[in-house]
């Protein structure tokens, strides 16, 4: 595959019938994250688009980066992602409930990064296979007991698991579905391993949430889908399979969690599906028009964002920006805000003194705004604003500022008198409009 191809087709129903909603621009991989002797070398830049299928109602990145270049040197971990461990705790356990399937029974997690759903499976008596395409965490995860495939997933490699590994109860995807060109070839494995008594078992970005929530940094490279429950009801169709339940859950800024198995198998379907695509229908996500306000929306936002942080530069105030993660580089590139920060910061320890992609802002772990003091640090993690803030309540007291930017800029600062704000703080809040 060359470096970047881009598509024509709808990745699911293959219709031409596709309208650009958003162009974010070119950006480089969002998660190449460099060291300091990577500097002087230009990090490619690719057009990310967001298209909808007119046909189908699928939101996509028709826009393919080779995913070598992806995924094989992967930064991310699940651990270190705020409530991530407890969610697939209490995912595992669900699961495992629901689907009650006996002692030993084969688990296999697609995707399934540093193990952390797989370790909780296991340590319920299951069998458990991960399949990683970062080489380094596979093999990291798989000397700590938890046999990971360094692998993409495919039909081909379905056929192999099951020579040698067997059937599987449950099979889960969990914020990989939406990272999948090949669709057909993905889903065909997935029947490759299942049984009549079967699960496929995935969360994913939901796009009611995406639009609702503002969730746009979830918009890059490696998300090429953004579902929601009719194109997915009719594509689990044409292969054989049926969609039985889905529940809405909040991870990723707003997600679902979809059950399904081979058509004909012993689980009804449950009312879920139909409701949510009725929701969908009653607010029009069957066509453009709640795309193209979600679209102008941000475009505001961006815009009042800019003159905030233009009036503070003029000022001669210094601005931090926290968050380091592959949808800050969507935010800092749609949002033009390379030349308004002087750093970044993060909680994360595997993207400390390493240098975002494209703009090289240096990142480095939070405590340092207590050693440079920035005027202001815009918080580019805003789903996490809130224990963010409340981590750091000594800087707001040192005279540090806080900037959040959804739903609106606020500016949080510290006063000598308490007011409460809205998150218990004594502070002063301001409100740009």
């Amino acid at each position: 595959m060359r470096n970047f191809i881009k598509h024509d087709l709808c990745r699911l129903c293959q219709s031409r019938n596709l309208e650009l909603i958003m162009n974010i621009g070119s950006t480089p991989v969002g998660d190449d994250f460099i060291p300091e002797n990577r500097l002087d070398k230009i990090q490619q830049e690719y057009p990310l688009e967001l298209y909808f299928c007119q046909d189908c109602c699928l939101l996509q990145v028709p826009g393919v980066i080779n995913q070598e270049l992806v995924y094989g040197e992967y930064l991310y971990e699940t651990s270190s992602s705020l409530g991530l461990k407890a969610h697939f705790k209490h995912y595992a356990d669900k699961v495992l409930r629901c689907v009650n399937p006996p002692k030993d029974s084969l688990v296999i997690d697609i995707g399934s990064n540093d193990g952390t759903l797989l370790k909780y499976f296991q340590g319920k008596g299951m069998r458990v296979l991960g399949i990683e395409p970062s080489l380094e965490i596979a093999k990291r995860v798989t000397a700590s007991g938890v046999e990971t495939l360094p692998n993409f997933f495919n039909k081909a490699l379905a056929r192999e698991i099951k020579k040698s590994h067997g059937s599987a109860t449950v099979v889960t995807a969990n914020n990989v579905f939406a990272n999948v060109d090949d669709l057909n070839d993905f889903i065909d494995g997935i029947k490759e391993v299942l049984t009549l008594d079967s699960v496929f078992i995935f969360e994913t970005g939901y796009m009611i949430d995406l639009v609702q929530n503002m969730v746009f940094d979830n918009i890059y490279h490696e998300h090429l889908c953004y579902f929601s429950i009719k194109p997915l009801v009719k594509f689990f169709g044409n292969h054989g399979l049926e969609l039985i339940d889905v529940e809405r859950v909040a991870t990723k800024g707003g997600s679902i969690r979809c059950t399904v198995q081979l058509e004909g198998a012993s689980r009804s379907v449950s009312p879920s599906v139909a409701e949510l695509m009725t929701l969908e229908t009653e607010l029009g996500f069957d066509s453009l028009t709640p795309l193209k306000i979600f679209v102008n929306k941000i475009g505001s936002l961006r815009d009042q964002l800019k003159r905030v942080l233009s009036a503070l530069k003029a000022q001669g105030k210094t601005i931090a920006g926290y968050g380091a993660s592959v949808g800050v580089t969507t935010l800092l590139y749609y949002f033009d805000l390379k030349d308004c920060l002087s750093f970044l910061v993060d909680d994360n320890p595997t993207r400390h003194h390493l240098y975002s992609p494209g703009h090289h802002l240096q990142v480095f772990p939070s405590q340092i705004i207590y050693e440079r003091k920035p005027d202001y640090v815009l918080i580019l993690a805003w789903r996490y604003a809130h224990p963010i803030m409340k981590k750091h309540l000594n800087y707001l007291k040192q005279g540090g500022c806080f900037l959040k930017f959804l739903p609106t800029v606020e500016v949080i600062s510290s006063m000598s008198q308490e007011r409460r704000t809205p998150l218990s703080l004594a502070g002063d809040r301001k409100v740009f409009s």
